[in-house]
């Protein structure tokens, strides 16, 4: 057999080994967040803009294979309004959870994310006028149906000042 069909076979082989796995244990802990939910949050006035009022619906369920919570969202406040799409899994290889976001106005996320009892803890870098600063989203599940929320900025990771913080509820 030529080098190049073995390597075609190994490929078609490894596809074929990964395809058939199963989602993992720690996907499962995701299903806190699947149904439809709804944010009200405070924007704290600062570097981020005028602060105000935020209220967002989200509508979240697993895609087919159950590797993804897929979430549709909708947006509004003081400080504007739109649409996103997020999606959460996990990485393995990182022991990791993830969690990618892509707004309407552009903005795109990219965390990592952590789960210690009740609190999970989502961090990322950020481009906010043209400077790298860190964030972190921490949610503390209050109960099956809600949870209170808060999210952080940093310019070196170390000292954090609250931006916005508030409470979801499931429908």
């Amino acid at each position: 057999m030529k080098p190049a069909r073995i390597i075609l076979a190994a490929l078609i082989f490894a596809g074929a080994a990964i395809a058939q796995t199963k989602p993992g244990p720690e996907l499962k802990k995701l299903d806190n967040f699947v149904g439809t939910w709804t944010l009200n949050g405070n924007m704290k006035a600062g570097a981020a803009g005028a602060g105000g009022t935020m209220i967002e619906n989200n509508k979240c369920d697993w895609m087919e294979g159950g590797f993804y919570l897929v979430c549709h969202s909708d947006y509004k406040g003081t400080m504007g309004s739109g649409t996103g799409l997020s999606v959460m899994g996990y990485s393995a290889e990182d022991k990791a959870y993830t969690f990618r976001e892509f707004e309407s106005d552009g903005e795109f996320v990219d965390s990592r994310g952590k789960l210690d009892g009740e609190t999970w803890t989502w961090t990322n870098d950020e481009n906010m006028n043209g400077s790298t600063v860190k964030g972190r989203f921490t949610i503390q599940m209050t109960s099956g149906s809600s949870y209170t929320y808060a999210f952080d900025m940093s310019q070196d990771g170390t000292k954090w000042s609250t931006v916005m913080e508030g409470k979801a509820t499931k429908k």
